[in-house]
């Protein structure tokens, strides 16, 4: 049909709520393709986005609608003709602005084909104008010899203006079949749609039937599977009980083995009882021996801390003695320096 994409992305796909006309509704559940199309016959362009089979976008655009980003990653343009407000979700901000480029070009596009169509309709309005009340009112008021003068021009003026009307009408004939040509092709492409949507239907069917009986062995498969698993179950409770049985004979194995081994034990103790009493009442008169010996040395200690202290006391006496003699010595050598310069005055005064 002449219509082919020209730039394609991903985002997910909103429509605004028809009753509160403020909340978004998800149109898709992920996210989809959405495609720029243009129709070269008709020279539009298209924004299409399809779900599975379900057509989800099919917005022409026109040169009176607007872009516009709401945030960061998401935009969303306006539909009259559709009556409502598209939403798009993109991944990232690249693929948002991309998208906004790609609007603005092609509404611009959009304009200048709209512009271009308009100055055709308006200069083959232009031709199809005859005025033959300008001459007939000049033939009438005139002369005869002015009739003669102005018939030629007259004649030749309709004759070129018919010849431009037989171009305009048979382009418009040609316009008509090429247009009766496009129908037919949208017929066919709607009954080859409407085939298609009706094979799709059955298909549709017959996988619901086949997922009834999927589903249907599954369900009775998964209650086999379900007492199969109660029954494994069953024994491996039995099998854990066994081994807890088993686990529980060896603990009291080894506990029996090891109160045979303390029983033992005991028993050469008690052989060797005699032997330890006798050292430990040798071990009391050694540690009464040392108990003694540390008294004395404890002695010992007072009375060497005490003339420590008497030797300090001393210590700090002959201190201040020996301060109080450096003193008097000092004052005794600045007698003497005193003595010294007095001479030398004396010796040098001589």
């Amino acid at each position: 049909m002449g219509e082919q994409p020209i730039f394609t992305t991903r985002a997910h796909v909103f429509q605004i709520d028809p009753s509160t006309k403020k909340n978004w509704v998800p149109a898709s559940k992920q996210a989809v393709t959405v495609s720029y199309f243009y129709d070269v016959t008709r020279n539009s362009y298209r924004i299409i986005s399809v779900d599975g089979a379900k057509v989800i976008i099919n917005s022409t655009i026109t040169p009176n609608m607007t872009f516009t980003k709401t945030s960061q990653k998401f935009g969303q343009w306006a539909d009259s003709r559709a009556n409502t407000v598209f939403g798009l979700g993109f991944s990232s901000e690249q693929q948002l602005t991309k998208f906004a480029e790609k609007f603005q070009e092609v509404k611009e596009a959009a304009r200048l084909a709209r512009d271009k169509s308009q100055e055709k309709i308006e200069t083959s309005s232009n031709h199809s104008q005859v005025t033959p009340s300008s001459t007939q009112a000049s033939s009438v008021n005139g002369t005869d010899d002015e009739k003669a003068s102005c018939a030629g021009p007259a004649d030749t003026h309709l004759k070129s203006e018919n010849d431009k009307l037989k171009i305009a009408l048979t382009q418009s004939a040609a316009n008509v079949k090429k247009w009766e040509i496009e129908l037919q092709t949208l017929r066919e492409s709607n009954a080859r749609l409407t085939s298609a949507l009706q094979e799709s239907a059955a298909s549709v069917e017959q996988w619901k039937r086949q997922f009834s009986l999927c589903r249907d062995e599954n369900d009775r498969l998964r209650n086999k599977i379900d007492e199969l698993e109660e029954q494994c179950s069953e024994i491996n409770r039995e099998k854990e009980k066994n081994t807890q049985l088993k686990r529980r004979i060896e603990e009291l194995e080894s506990e029996l083995r090891e109160k045979e081994t303390e029983l033992i034990d005991l028993r050469k103790q008690s052989e060797i009882i005699p032997q330890l009493m006798s050292e430990c009442e040798y071990v009391s008169e050694k540690l009464e021996a040392a108990e003694r010996d540390n008294q004395n040395l404890e002695d010992k200690v007072r009375s060497l801390k005490t003339d420590i202290e008497e030797s300090k006391y001393r210590q700090r006496h002959l201190k201040v003695e020996l301060k109080s003699f450096l003193e008097v010595l000092d004052g005794k050598i600045d007698d003497l320096h005193d003595f010294r310069r007095g001479l030398s005055k004396l010796g040098a005064d001589n």
